[in-house]
């Protein structure tokens, strides 16, 4: 069980980055489009994440 560790790492350093635009266009629109509609509309959900981006400094 020792040895799991070093190519559980090196496999995780191996797949970070590699995700294509598209496939995480496919991720993201679901959840965009939950969020729309539990925040009541684009205008709302734009609000929301402005607020959180001053929050988080940028």
């Amino acid at each position: 069980m020792a040895h799991t560790a070093p190519r559980t790492a090196l496999r995780t350093r191996e797949r970070t980055g590699r995700r294509h635009p598209l496939v995480a266009t496919a991720m993201v629109l679901p959840l965009a489009a939950l969020l729309v509609y539990a925040f009541g509309g684009w205008e709302a959900v734009v609000t929301q994440a402005s607020s959180v981006g001053v929050m988080l400094g940028r």
